[in-house]
């Protein structure tokens, strides 16, 4: 798969390394070509460029931005990015105050996400929210996976079909499980979450402890045998 990437921190570096290693072609595109092209030559991708360059580059194209950068540099490059799989990882989060247990969402939720506005700058493209629930680091590792080898599962949203058949297609290609979770209207949700399982962490808990099993959801056991 054709892969660009816009940005060239830390998300880009992680993800674009991830997608080398499992012999996707890449393109890093950045503000500065010279650090676009010094990250390109760490991964060992396929090319460097300006933002226009990556995003005519792929099938699917990483927005690797801060989240409150994300629209105003997209908007221009809604012409590009025409028919193309526009992979959201932001996470629009801002340092809470003291007492507010952690950070906290810039966004309204709910209908109003990262990809909700990308998907209006951008009207063509198909835009899918994934990638940001985990810290870069996760990304780095050869194949993320807990205790006794179960592969990491990796939540998206997505409205087209299109956009949600390449998702799976790139999580699987990681070595990890895609798990849908509806459509853009949801994303905010998302969002949420990662800002809530990034605090947290933050404060040195372990935030998949808070999620049952799906053997002891409501109706999965049978009350009458206990």
């Amino acid at each position: 798969m054709r892969i660009g990437i816009l940005g060239t921190g830390a998300m880009a570096a992680a993800l674009g390394g991830s997608w080398v290693r499992a012999g996707h072609e890449v393109m890093v595109g950045g503000r500065d070509s010279w650090a676009a092209a010094k990250l390109a030559g760490e991964l060992g991708a396929a090319g460097s460029g300006g933002l226009a360059e990556a995003a005519r580059f792929g099938e699917a194209v990483l927005v690797a931005l801060p989240a409150e950068q994300a629209v105003a540099v997209v908007g221009p490059l809604a012409g590009e990015l025409a028919g193309r799989v526009l992979l959201d990882c932001t996470v629009p989060m801002a340092p809470g105050a003291a007492g507010e247990g952690g950070p906290v969402l810039t966004t309204a939720g709910a209908g109003d996400s990262v990809p909700a506005r990308l998907a209006v700058v951008a009207p063509e493209a198909r835009v899918a929210k994934v990638f940001g629930f985990c810290h870069e680091s996760i990304w780095t590792l050869p194949r993320p996976a807990f205790e006794g080898g179960v592969p990491l599962a990796v939540p998206y949203c997505a409205d087209d079909a299109t956009a949600a058949e390449l998702v799976a297609g790139l999580v699987g290609s990681m070595g990890c499980t895609a798990v849908p979770c509806g459509g853009l209207a949801r994303a905010g949700l998302l969002e949420a979450a990662a800002v809530f399982a990034i605090g947290v962490w933050w404060d040195g808990g372990e935030a998949r402890h808070v999620f049952p099993s799906p053997a002891l959801a409501p109706g999965a056991v049978d009350d009458t045998e206990q």
